[in-house]
């Protein structure tokens, strides 16, 4: 049965992109708003760890308030995928004309220094848009970690899609993916890092929305060891058809303590960040997963 499921789930993610990049755009639109009306009307699992995740993130709101945040949330997650499954056909300029960023100095001055970037996002707004804004308009590569999907002909999907796109993708299991992206630092290149949810079990504890959350280490440990700037970055869409995004300040490196305190405070600096940008924008926040450790105890209690 988990055969099959796999398979299905590959056929579906390949007719996707086979199809969607040839629709209208328009009519790929309109499908993919009808898509995720269908499913927010059908209260899945996801619909409803999206909306107990947003209860953090809006605490007043009632639950009604928390159904049309979810329900944009849906459009917006489903507008990820319709954008993705088209991003390969899109030119320099459609790239660069499709999004905003604010801070683009800050940037362009931490790749000018040479010290290497490590750029940090919450699951927001298109990530993979902003890395071809990044490798099209800015003419930069850079290097990112993909989570192992099952089936491995999907995972192999999702790495060939973003390569595509002028990515370097690092599979997220073992540990040389770190070494890796180290390298790729110390030779003054430009590292991607989706790190609001923690997949290795071994993050660090941080205040996020009030409460106790695990987020990755890895983009703090990677600048502490290479002394690479930390910036974060954060997504988010608009009424119009162009995404919006910022270039925060370079994340600080404490002046004293053990490199796994200094982590710990940086990746505290991160979360704070990433939680004003959600707390603004919550519906572009495409957290259909548990995140917090009291949700996970909850399921295995």
């Amino acid at each position: 049965m988990s055969a099959l499921k796999d398979k299905v789930a590959d056929g579906l993610y390949g007719l996707g992109w086979a199809t969607v990049k040839k629709l209208p755009e328009p009519v790929a639109k309109s499908l993919g708003r009808k898509i995720a009306d269908t499913v927010w009307k059908r209260r899945g699992k996801g619909v409803l760890r999206l909306e107990a995740n947003l209860a953090r993130v809006v605490p007043d709101a009632t639950p009604e308030r928390l159904a049309e945040l979810s329900k944009a949330g849906m459009r917006s997650y489903m507008r990820y995928w319709m954008e993705s499954f088209r991003l390969p056909t899109w030119s320099r300029e459609r790239a660069a004309n499709s999004v905003t960023i604010k801070g683009e100095d800050i940037l362009k001055d931490a790749l000018a220094s040479d010290r290497g970037v490590v750029l940090a996002l919450p699951h927001m707004g298109n990530w993979d848009l902003a890395g071809v804004w990044v490798t099209r308009a800015l003419g930069v590569p850079f290097t990112t970690v993909a989570e192992r999907l099952k089936p491995e002909s999907l995972y192999d999907r999702f790495v060939a899609y973003r390569e595509s796109l002028g990515m370097e993708v690092l599979p997220h299991t073992g540990g040389a993916a770190f070494g890796t992206l180290a390298r790729r630092l110390r030779g003054g290149g430009l590292v991607c890092l989706v790190a609001d949810r923690d997949l290795s079990a071994s993050g660090v504890e941080v205040s996020f929305f009030g409460e106790a959350a695990r987020m990755p280490a890895g983009p703090a440990m990677l600048a502490l060891q290479t002394g690479a700037v930390l910036l974060p970055v954060t997504l988010w869409y608009d009424d119009t058809d162009v995404m919006r995004g910022e270039v925060h300040a370079p994340v600080e490196v404490p002046e004293s303590g053990t490199r796994g305190e200094k982590a710990s405070l940086m990746t505290q600096a991160l979360a704070d960040t990433f939680a004003g940008a959600i707390a603004d924008h919550p519906e572009d926040w495409h957290m259909l997963q548990r995140l917090w450790p009291a949700d996970l105890e909850e399921r295995t209690s």
